[in-house]
């Protein structure tokens, strides 16, 4: 199965998922989209009423600055993956409790799995959590890390940046580092292939002669 066939499958298990209560309010789950074979994927924190709409991932005012920040490191939506912690939308925007978060973690984490990005971008403190427990925002966000094979980057959420000035000068700024760390992680990725391939070749020439039947 393709990586573009499995995405679909865990679409549709989220478009009619009921594994916790927001399902009763929601109008269309909202699964998240983008390229099967994007090296960048963005992890929000819940759909909001635009996206409860539409059943699309940042499509209201946030996700309008969010476009128009990824054209700003000369990229387009359809290049990279989009997705949120919740794939359903909490009542009245309120953060996802963890009993929420917990019952859609599988989906995400499935997603991360077929996806295998490169970069992973956290957008807002609840998806920061979910990488790095017990921190605070204010302080880590920009700093890019590895974490779990994937560099990850946390950042502002993009509705916090519309609300709040500062906010949004950062988030800008941090955006640029996303080129350098995926620049990055290819180059771990080329060296990891490389050493990979000289391990082999040392073991194959290091393997006895194969003692041959006769028959």
């Amino acid at each position: 199965m393709s990586s573009e066939e499995m995405l679909r499958e865990i679409a549709a298990e989220v478009s009619t998922c009921s594994k916790c209560d927001l399902c009763k309010g929601r109008t269309k789950a909202v699964p998240g989209e983008g390229s099967p074979q994007a090296k960048i994927l963005f992890v929000g924190e819940g759909p909001g009423f635009h996206e409860d709409k539409q059943g699309r991932p940042f499509v209201g005012p946030s996700g309008q600055l969010l476009e128009e920040l990824i054209k700003s490191i000369g990229l387009k939506r359809s290049d990279v993956f989009i997705t949120n912690v919740v794939k359903c939308r909490p009542p009245e925007n309120r953060d996802p409790l963890p009993a929420e978060i917990n019952a859609c973690n599988d989906y995400l984490e499935r997603q991360i799995a077929i996806l295998k990005p490169q970069v992973i971008v956290t957008l807002g403190r609840i998806s920061m959590s979910k990488f790095f427990a017990g921190e605070k925002i204010s302080v880590i966000h920009g700093r890019p890390r590895k974490k779990d094979g994937f560099i990850c980057i946390p950042m502002f959420h993009p509705a916090a940046a519309l609300r709040t000035e500062s906010y949004k000068i950062a988030l800008r700024e941090d955006f640029k580092k996303i080129p350098l760390a995926l620049a990055e992680a290819e180059r771990l990725t080329a060296e990891s292939s490389s050493k990979e391939a000289v391990a082999v070749a040392k073991a194959k020439k290091e393997e006895p002669p194969e003692q041959m039947s006769l028959f």
